[in-house]
């Protein structure tokens, strides 16, 4: 066949034998560049795992062993995510948390799981549905955890006391949906005996006592009764068990995922599967214009409605007027935020 650079040179491809080119394009090695030994070759490392035909190891920690000594999957949280052994007070305290999670009856996650599950998919994609579920505002964790870390930072670093720095906090967020602090828990004592275990088994540390110096303050400049809320005590909780808010979000997400398998399964064998089109919706659910006519085509000019604004008043005269139209958008207010960064979110879709 000849060397391919050559072919191709004689071939001619294109302008790739310009005499502008800054290098021979034609005179490229193929196949024979050495391997750079200075740096690693692109592969996938992990410090978590590895895994062979013989066992898998997480942290150091053959997982096979693990479960002949006797720990369970809440250890091997611990092991995974913090590649330590927790003490037992800490073991109780994380399936106390992970138990209260699990389970939350017919809540955001498990509607998201029954609804896909009538369209006859797989379960996983079901449980998936539910893990989507956990937004910045239902199971605000790592806004809420990074918030905490920010503001013991700024604590540290200007010498504030708790009180302070709570006060602080809860001054410059005190209508974020993802404080820990609201009126969800005023009558339900949940949030209270998670705090009260934590106290009792001894694991309680400096996030729980940062949140309880927020609830003071927020107390304190809330117009209406607040109290800790089920964000608020588990949060601080699972980072003072040394869980990060990430790893808490992906944590307790997941564990919710796990009963909504339970709801999934139930739907399926309780009623039947939707096919598309099949859904029907009276008319008594709707609320939106009354019934009338189309107009002709030819009379479009006389019914028709322009949405140009011509100055900035029509601007926001109109603007005002649509946010009197649900479905149109215009009532969301939306901050420009990444909620993946480490000071978390304030509010995304906030009426």
């Amino acid at each position: 066949m000849g060397d391919l650079n050559d072919i191709k040179k004689k071939r001619g491809i294109g302008h790739l034998d310009n005499p502008k080119m800054p290098f021979d394009y034609f005179n490229r090695e193929y196949g024979t560049v050495p391997r750079d030994t200075q740096r690693a070759p692109f592969q996938w490392v992990s410090e978590v795992a590895y895994k062979n035909v013989h066992r898998i190891v997480s942290r150091g920690y053959d997982t096979t062993e693990l479960m002949e000594e006797g720990y369970g999957v809440v250890d091997v949280l611990f092991v995974d995510y913090q590649s330590r052994i927790p003490l037992i007070e800490e073991e109780q305290m994380l399936n106390y948390v992970m138990i209260l999670a699990l389970e939350d009856g017919l809540s955001a996650p498990a509607a998201m799981s029954r609804i896909v599950a009538r369209t006859k998919t797989f379960l996983t994609q079901a449980a998936a549905a539910s893990i989507l579920a956990f937004g910045h505002a239902y199971g605000a964790y790592s806004a809420f955890g990074n918030r905490l870390e920010k503001y013991l930072k700024k604590a540290e670093a200007q010498k504030l006391t708790l009180a302070q720095a709570a006060g602080l906090l809860v001054k410059e967020n005190l209508k974020d949906e993802a404080l820990g602090v609201s009126n969800l828990m005023l009558k339900d004592p949940a949030a209270q005996r998670m705090i009260a275990r934590a106290q009792k088994l001894g694991v309680a540390g400096k996030f729980i006592a940062f949140t309880q110096e927020i609830v003071k303050a927020a107390q304190k400049l809330s117009p209406e009764p607040v109290d800790l809320d089920m964000l608020g005590a588990t949060g601080a909780v699972m980072m003072d068990l040394g869980f990060s808010a990430e790893a808490t979000w992906a944590i307790l997400a997941v564990t919710r995922a796990l009963a909504v398998g339970a709801h999934y399964i139930e739907e399926i064998e309780r009623q039947p599967y939707m096919r598309l089109g099949e859904a029907l919706t009276p008319k008594e659910d709707y609320d939106g214009p009354a019934d009338r006519p189309v107009p002709p085509l030819q009379d479009r000019d006389k019914v028709a409605q322009s949405g140009i604004c011509k100055s900035v008043e029509e601007w926001v005269k109109a603007r005002e007027e649509r946010k009197k139209l649900p479905g149109s958008g215009y009532a969301i207010v939306e901050e420009i935020e990444d909620p993946s960064k480490k000071s978390g979110i304030k509010k995304v879709g906030k009426l």
